[in-house]
């Protein structure tokens, strides 16, 4: 019995933008880290909303489409921003202060399990067995293998970089339900819907507690890492996550998170010269074991082969 129940079939279309997807978040890693070297935190979710939010506004015009959606889906919009881009973006930015992009991705690939346990307890048609059971506890073993030693050794700011991935990642979980409602609209007017909304949001946020409008100017390298952190991982990146959630569902959508992590590690080694701990890489495989049992279909295949 699967930990899910079943998922719409996904055509070469689907999976094409399912691995393009993963690219595009997995490189969101490495944008940030290169941001931060000179960007606070704060301001560069302030950045990368506002700028994805303004590239969005410009596609759904050219696309023919309207922003004038009603106040009711304005407010659920500013829900979905909350949990989708303020919360998260803030924690995994705070965070990767601490700690190096490809660990970061690793965290944030337990969004699935987190989701599994939001949606078990929120929605009704959504109730886990005993396979997604199973693969939350694996999967979290393998979180707990990864932060174990750092929490052994006491509060530092590593294991608290390590906990503010995880609550990003938790955050996500709340969004994935929350964001069913958007289902009948467009994925560019959705998009932009929450991206705006958390635009609305960040900037006071931005403003007192970073004093944004005080900083100095980034260097060309930030101010690029930036650029492609709002347009190429945020704006383009959710215009194919709203298609994807459209036209295959949340279980299909929910497979990107096995390809987010390798993504992110290549481009880590490559760009940035970081290197994995040997538990971290263990932690990675026990995430996946989990979200293989948690979606069911790579359980339900082996007996049959």
């Amino acid at each position: 019995m699967s930990g899910r129940t079943a998922a719409p079939r996904m055509g070469a279309i689907d999976w094409l933008l399912l691995l393009t997807l993963s690219v595009l978040w997995g490189g969101s890693f490495l944008f940030a880290k290169i941001a931060l070297a000179e960007v606070p935190p704060l301001t560069l979710v302030l950045l990368r909303v506002v700028i994805a939010a303004a590239a969005l506004h410009l596609l759904v015009r050219a696309a023919g489409l309207s922003m004038a959606v009603g106040w009711p889906l304005w407010a659920a919009f500013f829900g979905m921003g909350l949990l989708n881009n303020v919360i998260p973006f803030s924690l995994i930015f705070w965070g990767q202060q601490w700690i190096g992009a490809g660990l970061a991705a690793i965290l944030n690939a337990t969004t699935p399990l987190f989701t599994v346990l939001v949606a078990h307890v929120l929605a009704a048609d959504e109730k886990v067995s005993g396979a997604g059971l199973a693969g939350v506890m694996i999967g979290l073993a393998g979180v707990m293998l990864m932060i174990g030693p750092d929490a052994l050794g006491g509060f530092s700011a590593s294991l608290a970089g390590q906990i503010a991935c995880i609550g990003a990642a938790m955050s996500y979980a709340f969004a994935g339900v929350f964001g069913c409602r958007f289902k009948g609209l467009p994925p560019m007017v959705s998009a932009c819907g929450q991206v705006s909304a958390s635009s609305v949001m960040m900037l006071p946020v931005a403003l007192v507690l970073d004093k944004a409008l005080a900083l100095p100017l980034p260097s060309a390298r930030a101010i690029l890492a930036i650029l492609a952190l709002a347009l190429v991982s945020t704006a383009l990146a959710y215009i194919i996550f709203f298609r994807i959630l459209k036209s295959a569902g949340a279980t299909n959508l929910a497979l990107v998170t096995f390809l987010i992590p390798v993504s992110a590690i290549v481009l880590g080694v490559v760009v940035l010269g970081e290197a994995l701990l040997l538990r971290h890489l263990i932690g990675m495989a026990a995430i996946g074991v989990g979200l293989a049992c948690i979606d069911g279909r790579l359980v339900n295949r082996a007996p049959r082969q």
